[in-house]
């Protein structure tokens, strides 16, 4: 059943002061920091590849945590594991379906950052000059990443890569027409502040959390 959304700016403010109140984004919210940092940065790029499969998001989340806990917590550790070993660490964190076809794609993934950027993905972010287009093409060149990974990746690193902004992904828009925040990531951005671009990242972050948990009622109830 459609949940009604609100109408007014004022109501529109609050609920983003509470979406946004924790001053944590997505991937935060689970223990993944964002900062512009090579392996936090690689940290978040995977996560985004586990969390655009199908399933549990909880599941992606969990073998998300379980790699970086098993010591690869960068491109260059990733790439130096064994593939029986990624498979073993995703099968036991949860993961079904492929999961040799995902470890070799996180194993194909951290050597291309770490031949192509050296381990850093701040290089790709250097070789496309700052621009949001040239960036998305490089980040859709690494594998594993189409255009649902790039989307998550940057709804989180846009809080530290400014010129991205806005990004939103579909869970963040659909909760955000649910709730009547807006239907595009331009909508969340006049909502989150002028060149807000962090807070913006809480914002989609909070929402997409809300899409994910089924959490409107407590919104709107």
């Amino acid at each position: 059943m459609p949940t009604s959304g609100i109408s007014s700016i004022e109501e529109k403010k609050r609920l983003v002061r509470r979406l946004a109140g924790d001053g944590r984004g997505f991937a935060e919210r689970y223990g993944f920091r964002v900062t512009n940092n090579p392996s936090q940065l690689f940290q978040v790029l995977y996560l985004s590849v586990l969390l655009a499969r199908r399933g549990d998001f909880r599941k992606a989340v969990d073998a998300a945590q379980a790699l970086r806990d098993n010591g690869w917590d960068s491109a260059a550790r990733m790439a130096r594991s064994l593939h029986a070993d990624r498979v073993r660490v995703l099968r036991e964190a949860g993961q079904r379906g492929d999961v040799d076809g995902l470890a070799d794609t996180l194993g194909d993934l951290a050597r291309a950052v770490v031949d192509r950027y050296r381990g850093d993905l701040r290089r790709l972010r250097t070789a496309a000059q700052q621009d949001p287009a040239r960036e998305r093409r490089l980040l859709a060149a690494l594998p594993g990443v189409d255009d649902q990974v790039i989307d998550l990746f940057l709804r989180e690193t846009q809080a530290v890569w400014r010129e991205v902004a806005p990004v939103a992904d579909r869970r963040a828009l659909a909760a955000a027409r649910r709730l009547g925040l807006g239907r595009s990531a331009d909508d969340l951005a006049g909502l989150a502040g002028s060149g807000e671009s962090e807070r913006l990242a809480w914002l989609v972050g909070a929402l997409a959390r809300v899409d994910l948990e089924k959490r409107y009622a407590e919104l709107t109830g």
